[in-house]
This record gives C-alpha cells, sequence and structure tokens, in this order.
C-alpha cells in the first residue's frame, strides 16, 4: 500500500532510517543532536561546539553527518545576521545554521508498514460511496494501492506477456522492498514470511488481512500477471497471503 510516486518505493524504505539512527549511537553525534533539538532555533557551528565541548573542525564535521542522515537540517544565515564573533562572521560570510529537520524516522525490525495501513484506512473513509460499508472501501483503496504498484513493477519489466515463474520472480523483487520477506517456498509458490502489519493483523484479522489481500490481488493485476493468484493461507507469525501460480492451485 503505497502514496509513493509512480507507485514504486525506494528500494529499502528502512534503510535510511537505520542509518540515521546508527549515527546516533556515536556519543559526540548524540549531544549534538539533542543540544540542536533542543535550541528552539537554528545554532551555528561554534554554538554546538561551545555547548559539547568539542572544537569547532569537529562539530562541523559530526553535524553535516546528520544533515546527510536527515536528522538535521541546514541552511544558511542571510547577510548581516551572522553570529557576532564567529569565523565566517569575521570574515564576511554568513554562517550555517542548523535545526532539526521535518523528517520522521520510523526502525522497525522486522519490517512493518502501519504508516501505510493507516494511510490506506484514512482514504477509505475519505472516499465511501454511498451503499458502500467501511470495510468494502478499505478493500477498494488497498486493491488500488496494489493496482499502482503492480503496475510500477510492470514498467520495469519486460514487454510480453508474464509466465508464472516470471511472475512470482517480479512480485518477489517488488514486495522485498516492502518487508513482506518473499520465499519461494514451492515451485509455482510464492510465500510471504513477513506481515508488515503485524500486530494489527492479529488484533482485526479479518479487516486487516482483507485489506492484505486485496491489495496484493490489486498488485498482481497492476503487474498483468494473470497466471498467478493471491491466496488467503493463514500461518503464525507470516503473512496470510502467499501468491500461487494459478494453474497449481486450480489443480489442487
Amino acid at each position: 500500500m503505497t502514496d509513493a510516486p509512480g507507485g514504486e518505493p525506494a528500494a529499502d524504505p528502512g534503510a535510511p532510517a537505520v542509518r540515521a539512527v546508527a549515527l546516533l549511537g556515536d556519543e559526540v553525534r548524540h549531544r549534538l543532536y539533542e543540544f540542536v533539538r533542543a535550541a528552539r532555533g537554528p545554532v551555528t557551528r561554534e554554538q554546538a561546539a561551545t555547548a559539547t565541548g568539542i572544537s569547532r573542525k569537529l562539530a562541523a564535521f559530526h553535524l553535516d553527518k546528520l544533515v546527510e542522515a536527515g536528522l538535521l537540517q541546514a541552511s544558511y544565515a542571510t547577510a548581516g545576521s551572522g553570529a557576532p564573533g564567529t569565523p565566517a562572521a569575521q570574515a564576511g560570510r554568513p554562517p550555517k545554521l542548523y535545526q532539526p529537520s521535518s523528517q520522521d524516522l520510523l526502525v522497525s525490525i522486522p519490517a512493518r508498514q502501519h504508516d501505510e495501513l493507516a494511510s490506506t484506512l484514512i482514504d477509505a473513509v475519505l472516499t465511501q460511496a454511498p451503499g458502500e460499508t467501511a470495510r468494502q472501501a478499505a478493500q477498494r483503496v488497498a486493491r488500488q494501492r496494489g493496482q499502482t504498484l503492480g503496475a510500477a513493477a510492470r514498467g520495469q519489466a519486460r514487454p510480453g506477456r508474464l509466465g508464472a515463474e516470471r511472475a512470482l520472480a517480479l512480485a518477489g523483487t517488488a514486495l522485498q522492498r516492502w518487508g513482506f520477506e518473499p520465499d519461494r517456498a514451492a515451485p509455482g509458490c510464492l510465500r510471504l514470511r513477513n506481515c508488515p502489519f503485524h500486530p494489527l493483523a492479529a488484533r482485526a484479522p479479518e479487516l486487516v488481512c482483507g485489506m492484505n489481500h486485496a491489495f496484493l490481488a490489486g498488485f498482481l493485476d497492476g503487474l498483468e500477471a494473470f497466471t498467478v493468484r493471491a491466496v488467503l493461507a493463514p500461518k503464525a507469525g507470516e503473512c496470510c497471503v502467499e501468491l500461487r501460480d494459478a494453474r497449481r492451485h486450480d489443480q489442487a
């Protein structure tokens, strides 16, 4: 379930957050980050260095690392507003200022997509049609989002009809990025070893699993994987859906 442009998520949506949090494992960076957040306004390298008891050069290095990770954002003071006494001000250059970024960082191991689930439910409430139940609206929106993601994955595939094996391989690549942990459990079957919506799925399995099933069915539609089906097959600790070669499923 995605709002990403074109329906395609980043290669690994959780990796930047993990790297950012790892940066805070360094005591100096942690102190700098806490100082900037507590300042309630932009701070200079000199101010950060003084507050944390380190050199300006070291503060600049670590502050810029925090900017690269998305934890802080940097800008330059307007002309004439440089902090007095700073090397930049003395040289006539506006000082570099740091403040917390507006980016939210969510880290979950294994991967979870609770924000996507919440976004789907909000869209369902906002677009619920007369005569449509809340559950039907949620499944409709989930299916539409799956179709968008599937169409994006299809756009990266070779032209032509997709056989089941090729479709399952493409599905595995796309769904890995969303934390489903796909696994080729058997020929013609892609098992999803992780539920990105746990533990909410355990609280309301009919609702959440129904949305997940609709999402994955829509994904296959968008992928034009007409030889593969999304089948409800709940297993403890895993996703409630697996993708199967339709011919094998029909024969089972």
